[in-house]
């Protein structure tokens, strides 16, 4: 079920009716759970018994870690959940990953291995078993208590805005929520809506169109031109940004609409002038997530400058298999990591803020310029097509079909509009006032434009593959 189609509409209207309708918070809370199950259902309801069994090893997991008697006893019972997550992440992501780089090297020794095993990928496992992974080591750490009732944590477990695609949620961000009621509320509503609005237009009428360019161009960047190519490149820049930052402002419209806080997942990232900045703003919830249960563990800076260099790598590395199954999103976490171990030998100096200008200014176009030239590692199919495309782009290979498409080109200039204002404002935030008449015009006025220049269909979220 997608946010941006007729059927999440209905869905998401039934339930708002449903639970303002029952006047028992635990009803409500009942209720949320069975929807969640349903909307995570709607593609294929045996994912839903994944979900459960993860719920359930997790909850009761974490019962044992608090009633551990030492340290020993409890780093045992995170192994076991981390273990189930980290197993199950392997086997449905990775499996096909692994068997395509073993056939080779076996073939040589006379074992032979399918060319493709019948492995379904749940949708957004990558989300979910992050999330509990998180609430695992939290519980271990001491940084949090289990709740008692099962019913609580199945519903942070399977809670739907975010389930499929983040931002990832830990435990001591949304148990604590459920300490207090959640009545569907007028104000929630109107500032969940405005959120929610705001990410359906970044969906439809900025992602969807711009996959319309970016999807022909890489699937054959060699029948192109240059500039075609170095178009392609930044619509699949705003694409991405567009697609997920809106995935994420309609989960947290939705989120907010039911009672419920999710966190702040992108930050302005295009306007970044350094790596390291980037990432701050940047897929929120994982790079911090990457830092806290990765990156610091491993050593951090703590241990020297050459170790600290590795721990980048590694965590970077790891930050882009977890994207994907491909040796491309490897690269692309390689290359990430290779720019800010750059950034820390070179730029420190830059990560004090200082006034826009012409070195400022400079620093963000290198920023901007390798984080597109990466996205083509990351949207490639693989490493022959990325190669292709980079060809193109540095003009050593110019001939080819010129493409330019006008939506596309429309799209992008008010993309560059926007993030300049974003600058001129210090990052206030565009809001749609919709409890003033003209929050609600500028509304129907976006919904208008939506309904006349949206691609027909609906398509899915790029990060529901991951």
């Amino acid at each position: 079920m997608i946010y941006s189609s007729f059927e999440f509409f209905v869905f998401f209207g039934l339930l708002l009716a449903a639970l303002a309708a029952l006047g028992s918070e635990n009803a409500r809370r009942n209720l949320l759970l069975v929807a969640s199950y349903v909307f995570y259902g709607w593609w294929d309801y045996r994912f839903c018994f994944m979900l459960l069994g993860i719920t359930v090893v997790d909850y009761f997991v974490s019962l044992r870690m608090e009633l551990a008697p030492d340290r020993d006893h409890r780093r045992r019972w995170l192994l076991v959940s981390l273990c189930m997550n980290l197993g199950l992440l392997a086997f449905f992501k990775y499996t096909n990953f692994l068997v395509g780089n073993l056939r080779g090297p076996l073939a040589a020794f006379g074992v032979a291995l399918p060319a493709h095993l019948n492995v379904i990928l749940p949708v957004g496992i990558s989300f979910i078993t992050f999330q509990t992974m998180s609430y695992s080591i939290d519980v271990y750490r001491g940084r949090l208590s289990p709740p008692r009732r099962f019913r609580d944590f199945a519903l942070f477990a399977a809670f739907f805005p975010q389930l499929v695609a983040g931002p990832i949620v830990r435990g001591i961000f949304f148990l604590p929520q459920l300490a207090t009621i959640h009545p569907i509320r007028l104000e929630n509503l109107r500032v969940g809506a405005e959120i929610f609005l705001r990410g359906f237009v970044k969906k439809v009428l900025f992602a969807d169109r711009l996959s319309i360019f970016a999807d022909a161009v890489f699937a054959n960047p060699a029948l192109y031109s240059s500039p075609t190519c170095w178009l392609a490149a930044l619509a699949y820049t705003g694409q991405i940004y567009f697609d997920f930052s809106g995935y994420t402002d309609m989960a947290i419209g939705v989120g907010r609409c039911l009672g419920f806080q999710l966190p702040e997942n992108f930050r302005h990232p295009y306007i970044s002038t350094n790596l390291s900045e980037f990432w701050q703003r940047w897929h929120i919830s994982l790079s911090t997530w990457l830092r806290d249960y990765l990156y610091i563990p491993l050593g951090g800076n703590r241990r020297g400058t050459a170790r600290t260099y590795v721990n980048l790598m590694i965590t970077m590395l790891l930050g882009g298999l977890w994207h994907g199954a491909s040796w491309t999103f490897v690269a692309w976490g390689a290359l990430h990591g290779l720019g800010l171990v750059v950034h820390r030998l070179f730029g420190r100096e830059s990560d004090e803020p200082r006034p826009w200008g012409a070195r400022r200014l400079a620093s963000w176009a290198g920023t901007f310029l390798f984080v597109v030239v990466c996205w083509v590692f990351f949207r490639a199919k693989d490493f022959p097509a990325a190669w292709a495309m980079l060809r193109k782009m540095a003009w050593i290979d110019p001939a080819g079909v010129h493409w330019f498409y006008v939506h596309a080109l429309v799209i992008l200039a008010i993309a560059a509009v926007l993030h300049v204002g974003t600058v001129l404002r210090k990052e206030r935030p565009w809001v749609l006032p919709l409890d003033r008449p003209t929050g609600l015009a500028l509304a129907c006025a976006l919904l208008l434009v939506v309904l006349f220049f949206a691609p027909v269909g609906t398509n899915p979220f790029i990060y529901f593959q991951f």
